[in-house]
Parts: structure tokens; sequence; C-alpha cells
């Protein structure tokens, strides 16, 4: 932009034909860039989608395993020691279900109650990590601030 206003005598301002030319191209970069974020969000909707299911469908079926591991041993057909290890093995997985970023795909859990009396019921579950580190952040200085005057 600067060069044609240098070429048109310095007088700072497009002649009347660039002007029009640039603001077509700037309306066309804009469809293009909301095109493009559209397409981005959809994309992601979609392997959030997929992503949420597969992790209510493992966590579902790491409940029916264990369910099943328990009625077994009642019922005699798996010896209780190695029942005992593959609950194990189910509680790892499950606990890195539960804390791992796929957390951030399954319901939200109940928070306590102090924290549902000052936020109501909301899901304060971040899927970025660089947006837990900040909520963590804020929580901190907040608890920090809020325990120096009580």
């Amino acid at each position: 932009m600067g060069d044609s206003a240098a070429a048109d005598g310095g007088d700072n301002s497009l002649s009347g034909r660039n002007v029009v030319e640039e603001v077509s191209r700037l309306v066309e970069q804009g469809k293009e860039l909301q095109e493009s974020a559209s397409a981005l969000i959809s994309r992601n909707s979609q392997e959030d989608a997929s992503l949420r299911q597969r992790a209510l469908a493992l966590d579902s079926n790491i409940r029916n395993l264990r369910s099943f591991i328990d009625s077994s041993v009642k019922k005699g057909n798996l010896d209780s020691k190695h029942a005992e290890k593959l609950s194990e093995e189910l509680s790892r997985a499950s606990y890195t279900l539960s804390v791992g970023d796929a957390a951030t795909f399954l319901p939200c859990k109940s928070h306590g109650r102090l924290l549902r009396m000052f936020l109501g019921p909301i899901n304060v579950r971040a899927n970025r990590k660089d947006v837990q580190l900040k909520v963590k952040e804020e929580y901190y200085r907040f608890r920090v601030a809020f325990g120096k005057h009580h």
C-alpha cells in the first residue's frame, strides 16, 4: 500500500481504482479466512465428538469388565488373586483415563460443595493444557489472596 502512495506523488492516499481493488482483495481474504476457520471448527468438532465417544466407550468397558471380574470371582469362575491383578490393571487404565488429557472428554464429575457454591453447576475442566495451567494459576492466586484477607 505504501508503494502505491509513493507512486501517486506521495499524497499518502490510494487512487480510486486502487482503493476499490484493495477493498475487494481484503473482502476476499476475509471470506477465505472465514471459510478456513469454519472448516477448522467443523473438523475439531468432529474429532472432539469422536474422542468423546471413544472415551465414554472405554470408561463403560472398564466398568463392565470390572463388574464381570467381580461376579466371576463370586461364582468361583476366576481365582481371586488373578482377579486382583486384573482389577489393578483396570484401575491403572481407569486412572489414566480419569486424570489424563482424555479426561476432558468424559462427563464432569461432581465438584466440591464450596466450588459449586461459588461457580454454580458448570464444567470447570479445560480442554487445552495451556488453559488448564492458566486456570490453575488463577485459582492459586485467588486462594492466596483470599487466605491473606481471612
